[in-house]
């Protein structure tokens, strides 16, 4: 479903159409709807450059990790550019690759329903003590190594016009170039309360909220999917705004 748009001072570049899509978790039947929904407005629109953007968040707690990951790997918007940005839980996973002892952070965040849908149950290595290296074995083994590739080439922003596209937000006061991976993974409080001008209008995910959270320096657009709500993409073309919703 589509949302009425609005119309401010900030704009896409000419010519261009961005969608920005929220926080996915696994929901890949929901993102298959998502990106039905997103072709069918583009037809309508007929711009002459079309753009994706991913906020990042593909994988935990949804029930097919796996499943989105082929899916952004194929060709789900033919004639798109299209930008992977990394969410926090792909740090976690790429972390967990390298470290395994830190499966406890992630098994807490939703790492087991990734595990699982790559076929490795974490109960098959003990349950009063995990063997974290052999599950980091298996789980290496069975991640496709074109999976592996696209978690480890993920961006951290983007920009179209005036907007910056980032999974959890940024440091208020601090120019792009000095921002740390850390904020733009992880921030919530000390950017969320901001009313800071941030040099772009911020497009974020990271944080749930019921409906697309605008304010007049952000706009968060993860609502909450993997928690019953709502798959969302920010649609931009030129001054206006709109939502798309599954």
């Amino acid at each position: 479903m589509s949302a009425a748009p609005a119309t401010g001072r900030a704009s896409v570049p000419e010519g261009s159409v961005v969608y920005a899509i929220g926080d996915i978790h696994g929901e890949a039947a929901r993102l298959d709807r998502l990106h039905a929904a997103i072709l069918a407005d583009a037809r309508s629109r007929d711009p002459r450059r079309k753009i994706a953007v991913y906020l990042g968040d593909y994988v935990d707690r949804g029930p097919d990790s796996a499943g989105v990951i082929d899916r952004l790997l194929g060709d789900p918007l033919p004639g798109f550019e299209r930008v992977f940005l990394m969410g926090n839980h792909e740090e976690f996973l790429l972390h967990f690759l390298e470290v395994p002892r830190t499966w406890g952070g992630w098994a807490i965040n939703g790492g087991e329903a990734t595990l699982a849908s790559y076929d490795v149950d974490a109960r098959d290595f003990g349950t009063w003590s995990l063997d974290t290296d052999a599950l980091r074995t298996e789980f290496a083994a069975r991640l496709p190594e074109p999976h592996r590739r696209f978690l480890e080439g993920l961006a951290l922003w983007h920009c179209e016009g005036d907007y910056l596209f980032v999974h959890a937000g940024v440091r208020p006061g601090r120019p792009l170039a000095d921002q740390r991976r850390s904020d733009l993974l992880w921030i919530r409080d000390e950017f969320l309360n901001s009313d800071r001008d941030h040099g772009h209008i911020v497009v974020h995910g990271h944080t749930p909220s019921d409906i697309p959270d605008v304010h007049h320096n952000r706009i968060g657009i993860d609502t909450g999917a993997v928690y019953g709500g709502k798959l969302t993409a920010l649609v931009l073309e030129d001054a206006t705004r709109s939502f798309i919703q599954v």
